[in-house]
């Protein structure tokens, strides 16, 4: 969605008065690709060298999901999404690599056939689902235990359906470990200027 100037921490095109080191609810620190604290404000900890990466985010196109009376679980339950690690690798760029996380929303069938045509609308903010259905074929033994966010209930109607997700550079933090590395915490997004019909792209 938008990446920053080297040392400035100002969005370039969208919400360009907002500053990313105050302005988003919760952060996590990893140094040496180790999670070390979890911060509300990292202005002592902003460097002169430090670039900031807008990610799109799943949370835009559940909105228009919401309205066509498609539910969504972890809103039902009052839960963060639940998110997992899997066994799909990032392509390598410099010293980053690692692997890519997903948000999952279980859905009836029907759902996610009306899902899929929903979401892939919004490319920016993931679009498509990228998996649905059997878990372990996308490196996830245990759906019960998500690796950030909060489990949900299942029912036997359902599947699960997998988008990418924007916590993927916690994982590749942990796996590159760079000396410090700043993200948001998971569920606690920076909230943007750009309405979400903006992003649609049909």
């Amino acid at each position: 969605m938008d990446v920053t100037e080297p040392g400035s921490f100002h969005p370039k095109t969208i919400a360009r008065e907002a500053d990313i080191r105050t302005d988003i609810p919760s952060y996590r620190i990893y140094e040496d690709g180790v999670f070390t604290k979890e911060v509300t404000d990292i202005t002592e900890y902003w460097e002169d060298d430090m670039v900031g990466f807008l990610l799109g985010c799943s949370f835009t196109f559940e909105a228009p999901l919401l309205e066509s009376g498609i539910p969504i679980r972890h809103i039902e339950e009052n839960r963060n999404v639940p998110m997992y690690k899997t066994n799909i690798a990032c392509e390598k760029a410099g010293i980053f690599e690692g692997p890519i996380v997903v948000s999952m929303r279980p859905m009836t069938a029907q759902d996610a056939i009306r899902a899929i045509q929903i979401t892939t609308r919004f490319p920016d903010v993931h679009g498509a689902p990228i998996h649905l259905g059997d878990p372990s074929v996308i490196g996830i033994d245990d759906i019960s235990a998500p690796d950030f966010g909060e489990a949900v209930t299942i029912y036997e109607s359902e599947m699960p359906v997998f988008w990418a997700c924007g916590v993927t550079p916690q994982a590749v933090a942990m796996e590159s470990k760079p000396s410090i590395m700043i993200t948001h915490s998971p569920g606690c997004m920076f909230i943007s200027d750009v309405k979400d019909h903006e992003l649609s792209v049909l």
